[in-house]
């Protein structure tokens, strides 16, 4: 995987090629592979997140989503409406795309990032006309569950 300075390198500085920021992520971010139950429409809106965040998305529908939870260990507290998995991580449920790169960025000993529930104004769960809630994004692993950051909506706290 190119980093940005080797990227620039390899662009050389002709200036002969653009490349936007956008395409430039998309091209360094890991595919992230979003379980989802076939009846849940929330789902598409963080799906929709996250690509407008630079992420590649691929999207598997299935009734079976509680399986996949607990093939990857995601605790019954944090549980919310898909699974997703991205570079090695879980990310359970509406967690903000700028959760998820710094995950990546930090890569902490853990399992993942879950925001347990459906807040109002987490990504996809967007509600016009209602104020969005503080909630926690929450990493969990073998050694426990603690604080990863706070936000209201998709805005850190």
């Amino acid at each position: 995987m190119l980093d940005r300075r080797r990227f620039l390198t390899v662009l050389g500085a002709s200036g002969a090629a653009l490349v936007t920021g956008q395409a430039f992520a998309q091209a360094t971010l890991p595919k992230v592979v979003v379980t989802k139950d076939p009846n849940c429409g929330c789902c598409g809106g963080w799906v929709e997140h996250m690509k407008a965040a630079g992420f590649p998305v691929e999207v598997v529908t299935t009734p079976q989503v509680n399986r996949v939870k607990v093939r990857l260990s995601v605790p019954d507290n944090l549980a919310s409406c898909h699974t997703a998995e991205v570079g090695g991580y879980v990310i359970e449920g509406h967690v903000p795309a700028d959760a998820v790169k710094r995950l990546l960025v930090e890569k902490p000993q853990a399992k993942g990032l879950a925001v347990p529930g459906m807040p109002v104004g987490s990504p996809g769960m967007e509600v016009a006309g209602v104020e969005n809630d503080t909630y926690e994004v929450v990493l969990f692993g073998p050694s426990g569950q603690a604080t990863f950051a706070r936000y209201q909506g998709t805005r850190p706290v």
